[in-house]
């Protein structure tokens, strides 16, 4: 009984300490897009939202995690985002449309 608590405990460091590995990841892809796309990046920080399996593109099982936060276009608005990681890879990132991405039509 005591090697299973021993190495459940190790199980959640590792866990731990890889999020907080992997939300550095997402923060520092969260900076790189706001200013790709001129926008402020709020709060300096993302928030961790959802966490699941997933395959990389050679079928290894993966940690999925998605975490949301916030951009600014006008240091007025706030505009939700979210970035998804797949191992450490960056794998989907979600920004609305904002003033400065929209085409006019007119």
């Amino acid at each position: 009984m005591d090697t299973v608590l021993l190495l459940a405990a190790i199980v959640a460091a590792w866990l731990w300490l890889d999020s907080l590995h992997k939300r550095d990841i997402a923060v520092a892809a969260g900076k790189q897009a706001a200013q790709r796309y001129g926008l402020q990046f709020l709060d300096d920080t993302v928030a961790f939202t959802h966490l699941w399996v997933g395959r990389d593109d050679v079928g290894r099982l993966q940690l999925r995690r998605t975490y949301d936060f916030e951009v600014s276009g006008t240091g007025a608005d706030r505009l939700p985002c979210s970035i998804t990681l797949l191992g450490r890879r960056v794998v989907a990132l979600d920004i609305p449309p904002h003033r400065d991405n929209v085409v006019s039509l007119h």
